[in-house]
């Protein structure tokens, strides 16, 4: 967001907010206090809005340059990071029991796929993909 685009937006949500509060003062009654509460509550939301929207730009940069200095390795590679964006390899899978010859073991049966285990053990912290 360039910062011509974050002072007209800031900006606008702040003349949202004197406009309503100028709407009470100028209008009496019911119509000047609906024109301020509308006005004054589309000014805050707006102002609020470009803050999140902010917070995450600024999220979105930090992972961006996080993945700049680990090289540009993709998520599915299957290397999980540490709080200190150290590369660690991921757990060992757990040991499967072996087949006893309990399933169809036919040529052409069709196989089970067994679900994938998660990337991460216990007390591990998850990564974003």
């Amino acid at each position: 967001m360039s910062r011509r685009s974050r002072i007209v937006g800031f900006g606008s949500a702040g003349l949202l907010v004197l406009l309503g509060i100028a709407c009470a003062v100028v209008f009496g009654g019911t119509l000047g206090q609906n024109l301020a509460f509308a006005l004054v509550a589309l000014g805050l939301v707006q102002g609020t809005a470009l803050v999140f929207y902010e917070v995450g730009l600024t999220e979105d940069r930090a992972r961006a340059r996080s993945r700049s200095r680990r090289g540009e390795q993709s998520p599915d590679r299957g290397e999980a990071t540490v709080a200190g964006d150290t590369p660690v390899e991921s757990p060992k899978p757990a040991h499967r029991a072996p087949d006893h010859g309990d399933g169809d073991v036919r040529p052409g049966a069709p196989r089970v796929a067994t679900p994938r285990r998660l990337d991460r053990m216990r007390g591990r912290q998850r990564r974003l993909r």
